[in-house]
């Protein structure tokens, strides 16, 4: 009646459908049921575009990912008349009157649909009922990674969709166009990994509460560029190594240089393995970087050790000769650890012996020369310096302990040996 035309008119809470959603027959339809509720599972495909993988994070274990996400399926409810058979195409707004399928991200830690400028997605409606629904999502998922073999390693992960509330008796979740229904931007590109492989896959996942669910894949591979390693870690591990070495063909005797140079590489690749496990998430196991740094820090601390026995034979020796030949009178007599104690140096025997003797021997013509002229002191300057010449190359070659001689030869052989097994192994 007029009456109750007028009554729906002043009513303010009745909202009149828009043109679409009346050529959708929306209002003549309970869009909370599935399509074909009560008959068999509504197929629904599925495929993805990857725009970009933004982060990998060795860390937290997870990835970053920005998609393109489209779902198919058919809604004879949203069938409508047209004579050029053409689609139509709806924002947002009307995926809340209508049923769209609930798909989520297994083992997503974070998600979110972009909204810049207005919300990215988009609803497309064929005649016949088909319906194409896409959305642009970023998401971060964990990724179970594996570094026993890092930083040689290939790290495998996973972004798993899946419908939340439609088990596979009302929901079939596939690909849409099988193996091609995964697609990548030719552009993406990380800076310490490199992309192997894109694949998709599916299967079913089961909960003990609500049954069997549809489940599909999408699998990359990534493996891991080694040159910033190689620069950051192994080279200078590898140079404290070959540094250390350099203790070896200086003189037993000079204590200070020996001691600062040890301990000079063993702080050194001290630093280098804090710096990298700060890095790093702490893990239970050894990882491939660990192996080569803790042997490369052992071959350091051996080479003090080594210098620390050739010290102590070295002392023993002396002793032993100083017990042989007595004591010497004067001031010739002090003692060779009481020398070392005073100068930082050690005084071989025979070496002092010979420096006592010189140094005698340069006291009585230092006296001679006093009473002679000028030329003949001359003539004994240059003598003393040819003397001492001869004596200083001697004595480099006494000093030359047979420890120091044999790991001239054992500890790069012993290293090379290790980098050709280490090298072989994880590559």
């Amino acid at each position: 009646s007029k009456q109750e035309i007028k009554m729906r008119k002043l009513d303010s809470t009745k909202v009149r459908p828009l043109k679409s959603e009346q050529l959708l027959r929306i209002e003549d339809h309970d869009f909370a049921l599935r399509p074909g509720f009560g008959g068999s599972p509504i197929p629904v495909g599925i495929d993805v575009q990857v725009e970009s993988i933004d982060s990998i994070s060795e860390v937290d274990m997870d990835f970053t990912m920005t998609l393109y996400l489209r779902h198919y399926w058919k809604d004879e409810r949203l069938s409508f008349p047209s004579t050029k058979n053409k689609s139509m195409t709806f924002d947002g707004r009307l995926i809340k009157k209508i049923w769209v399928p609930d798909v989520f991200f297994v083992h997503s830690k974070r998600s979110f649909i972009h909204d810049t400028t207005v919300e990215n997605v988009m609803l497309r409606v064929y005649p016949d009922g088909n319906v194409l629904f896409s959305l642009r999502i970023t998401v971060s998922a964990m990724c179970f990674m594996d570094f026993s073999r890092f930083p040689l390693d290939t790290q495998n992960c996973s972004l798993e969709l899946e419908s939340y509330a439609y088990n596979e008796d009302d929901l079939m979740l596939y690909w849409k166009h099988g193996n091609e229904s995964l697609s990548t931007d030719e552009h993406i590109s990380l800076s310490q990994f490199f992309i192997e492989e894109f694949s998709a896959s599916s299967g079913l996942a089961f909960y003990s509460s609500t049954g069997w669910y549809n489940r599909l894949f999408i699998n990359f591979a990534l493996r891991r560029h080694i040159f910033f390693f190689v620069l950051q870690s192994y080279f200078p591990a590898m140079l404290m190594v070959m540094l250390s070495w350099v203790s070896f063909w200086i003189d037993r005797r000079a204590v200070p240089a020996r001691v600062s140079l040890g301990i000079t590489t063993v702080l050194t690749m001290s630093t280098i393995i804090t710096g990298l496990s700060a890095s790093m998430p702490q893990v239970s196991y050894i990882k491939a970087v660990d192996v080569y740094l803790w042997i490369s820090f052992l071959f350091v601390f051996l080479s003090v050790i080594e210098y620390a026995a050739v010290n102590y034979l070295t002392t023993i020796e002396e002793r032993k000769q100083l017990k042989k030949r007595g004591k010497a009178s004067g001031m010739y007599s002090i003692d060779a650890v009481q020398a070392m104690a005073f100068d930082g140096c050690y005084h071989d025997t025979d070496a002092d012996m010979d420096l006592t003797a010189f140094s005698v021997r340069c006291e009585e013509n230092a006296t001679r020369a006093r009473a002679a002229s000028i030329p003949n002191l001359a003539a004994t300057r240059i003598k003393r310096k040819r003397s001492l010449k001869g004596n200083m190359g001697r004595i480099i070659l006494q000093n030359n302990h047979v420890i120091d001689t044999y790991s001239r030869i054992i500890f790069p052989s012993v290293y090379i040996v290790f980098n050709f097994f280490y090298w072989g192994l994880y590559i």
